[in-house]
């Protein structure tokens, strides 16, 4: 009965889509050889290059997160080549996994799953490699499984007190226009992202950005193919060549739409409101760990994501507290994904088109939950959080 009205996605990712990026969508399939879509396409690209801080190539696909990856790496490896992939979750693994499918030779750094990467070691680890084999370094900014938050620009001055000439290539599938992300005052050569997150699009796009050092790589790179190449994507001669086939015109007009959005509210501020919530969110979680089972999977504010809190309870707990406040409330809680035991933990995800009124009835309808189902926890939740909005 209480679940009757319109439902909310807390998961991180795909997030709430705006009702202006509907609107936006919904219209009959244009022209795609010439007009308004056209234009359109090639005002997106300067709009990219804002979101992502960087005066490189901005390149659309149409994919996932999975599709970004594959043709950011084949457009800069040759099979043989070696990767360096530091870990803190399941998509370093994904990503380090694309590599090898690929005929890399990946070697991986693991963190655990509630640690950031520690430059530190990413040096040594280049430092050892005095014969210059490693091509890449692939960090993940934010590891959608953990939230973990790692810092890409001390990945960077890892590369350059190491004096290593490899690529540093970024995935913020879940950071873009949640987290701060600077590509070119950060050193990142090649940076992914898709649209399903902070961008408040659908599935279905995905973008790869690059310098001028990557596309140099590009010449050499023997794993592209023809789809994938970002060389007639990002300097194209048709409009087809954005796309190698046939647009994706209502994804276009939402991703517009959405961009317009980031730019009215501002970038920076669009990070100081997920900066905001997200800490109302961690106020929340830690006064519910001061007495139970609940507990934030990163302990240390630093690395976390502003975009995604991942949570743990006990075994068997996260999917009944999931299940429970799915069919009360209204309310999808994310998956464990990449532990053990998944049913565990979950995530909340924060990302997006999001407010305090829509964190905190998330918060509200998890506090309903844990008392629902007799799992015990430290007073205050609400209160604290309320008091993070209020700015006190």
């Amino acid at each position: 009965m209480l679940a009757q009205g319109r439902p909310y996605l807390a998961i991180p990712g795909p997030s709430v889509v705006p009702d202006r990026v509907l609107r936006a969508m919904h219209r009959a399939s244009p022209d795609i050889y010439e007009g308004e879509i056209v234009e359109m396409t090639h005002g997106l690209i300067p709009s990219l290059r804002q979101v992502a801080r960087t005066s490189g190539a901005a390149t659309i696909y149409i994919g996932n997160g999975h599709a970004a990856w594959e043709a950011s790496l084949s457009n800069v490896l040759s099979r043989g080549d070696k990767v360096l992939v530091p870990i803190c979750g399941h998509f370093g693994r994904g990503w380090a996994g694309i590599a090898r499918g690929l005929g890399a030779e990946v070697e991986v750094i693991d963190f655990g799953p509630s640690s950031a990467i520690d430059p530190a070691r990413v040096e040594a680890a280049l430092r050892a490699d005095r014969d210059g084999r490693i091509k890449a370094v692939l960090a993940v900014h934010v590891d959608t499984s953990t939230s973990v938050r790692s810092d890409i620009a001390g990945v960077r001055a890892a590369l350059d007190a190491a004096g290593h000439p490899a690529l540093l290539m970024a995935d913020c599938v879940a950071s873009l226009g949640c987290d701060r992300f600077e590509m070119d005052a950060w050193g990142v050569d090649v940076t992914i992202a898709a649209s399903q997150k902070g961008l408040m699009c659908p599935p279905g796009l995905c973008f790869v950005w690059f310098n001028a050092k990557a596309a140099e790589a590009r010449n050499g790179a023997d794993c592209v193919t023809p789809y994938w190449d970002w060389r007639g994507r990002a300097e194209p001669a048709a409009f087809w060549q954005y796309w190698f086939g046939t647009a994706p015109a209502q994804a276009l007009y939402g991703l517009r739409e959405a961009l317009d959005m980031i730019e009215e509210e501002g970038l920076e501020q669009v990070w100081a409101r997920h900066d905001r919530l997200a800490r109302a969110v961690w106020a929340a979680c830690e006064a519910w760990e001061q007495d139970g089972p609940l507990g934030l999977n990163v302990p240390d504010p630093d690395d976390r994501s502003r975009a995604i809190t991942a949570l743990q309870l006990g075994p068997g707990q996260a999917d009944a507290l999931r299940g429970w406040v799915k069919r009360t409330t209204g309310v999808t809680l994310g998956i464990g994904l990449g532990r053990e035991p998944a049913d565990a933990f979950f995530r909340i995800g924060h990302m997006g088109h999001v407010n305090a009124h829509m964190v905190l009835g998330v918060l509200g309808a998890i506090e309903a939950g844990l008392g629902a189902l007799n799992i015990a926890r430290g007073p205050g939740a609400l209160e604290a959080a309320a008091r993070v909005v209020a700015g006190a």
